[in-house]
This record gives C-alpha cells, sequence and structure tokens, in this order.
C-alpha cells in the first residue's frame, strides 16, 4: 500500500490539523476469545502466560468486566498463523479457568488510522467508527494509542473499510 497525505482545500499539506497522515491494515489476522472467566486478580496474567509459554505472540488485548456473577471475557488477537495452536491452548486454558466457552475468528483483519495528535483532537475516533457504521462494517474490537486508532473487522469489509477512511479523511494515494 502506498504512503498517503493529507491535502487542504488549498492542495497543501495540511501540518497544523490533526493529522491522520495514513490508513493500515494487517490481513494476518486471528481473533480469539474466552467467556466467563473469573474476574480475580491474575487472570489475565495466567492466560496470556500460558499462550506466551507457546511462544505465540499477542497483539490487541480486550477485556470485559461482567455486571454479574463476578465473571470476565477476555479478546486478543494473534497472528493467522497461529490460529489452530492458539484456539486448542485457550480451549484447554478455559476448561483448567471452568470457563463458559473458548472460541476464534480467522477471517478478520486489522485496520488502523495512523497520525500525530490524535488525543489533542477530539472527534478523530468517531469519525473513524461513524464511517465503518455508516457503511454497516462492524467492529469488534477497538485499540487506541497516542499514533493510532485500530480496530478489528470482518475480512470481507477490508477494501471498502480502507476506501472510504481515505475519503474520509480526505487522504489521497501518491
Amino acid at each position: 500500500m502506498k504512503d498517503a497525505k493529507r491535502k487542504d482545500t488549498t492542495g497543501k499539506d495540511a501540518m497544523e490539523k490533526a493529522l491522520i497522515t495514513g490508513i493500515a491494515f494487517n490481513r494476518d489476522e486471528a481473533q480469539l476469545t474466552i467467556t466467563g472467566v473469573p474476574d480475580t486478580p491474575g487472570i489475565a496474567a495466567q492466560i496470556l502466560g500460558d499462550v506466551a509459554k507457546e511462544n505465540i505472540e499477542v497483539d490487541m488485548i480486550v477485556q470485559n468486566v461482567g455486571v454479574h456473577d463476578n465473571l470476565a471475557d477476555f479478546t486478543f488477537t494473534v497472528n493467522r498463523n497461529d490460529y489452530e495452536r492458539a484456539l486448542s491452548l485457550l480451549q484447554k486454558i478455559a476448561k483448567g479457568l471452568g470457563a463458559e466457552e473458548a472460541f476464534g475468528d480467522n477471517t478478520v483483519v486489522k485496520v488502523s488510522i495512523v497520525g500525530v495528535g490524535m488525543r489533542s483532537h477530539a472527534g478523530v475516533a468517531a469519525t473513524m467508527f461513524k464511517v465503518l457504521a455508516e457503511n454497516k462494517i462492524n467492529i469488534s474490537m477497538i485499540s487506541t494509542s497516542e499514533i493510532k486508532v485500530s480496530v478489528v473487522i470482518a475480512e470481507e469489509h477490508l477494501e471498502q473499510a480502507v476506501q472510504t477512511l481515505h475519503k474520509a479523511f480526505e487522504l489521497e494515494v501518491e
């Protein structure tokens, strides 16, 4: 994928605005979830420790604590090449923890908007989410940092997501 630059209405590079300098994506993602794990200190360390022992690298991580029963859901992404091993391992972990279930999806991708000053410019993430929603693209995970906002979506929507985000953030491919 080529680099993209943001242009202002006069055609000059817009340096003083919140700069979204590009859209990045990764097709080699798989998402794994374990539901109904005990919401106790150390549970994330236990799950990810077991995954790390198998030399499986983890990228995005989301933990949701349930309102009732002191249970949590734990979702993370791995490289698609590690999906089968990671899923098998997570199913064993789920049984050992007395969790509800472990499942995954190896037909997801990660799409990111990349730029400078995202935290100091309100609405950048909201714009991304709105554009995806308007195109009926569901988000299954979100991760943010100072320089990027990443989402996990179904692989079938990758091209549409990249194109519509380029348009929304006024990026042109050079």
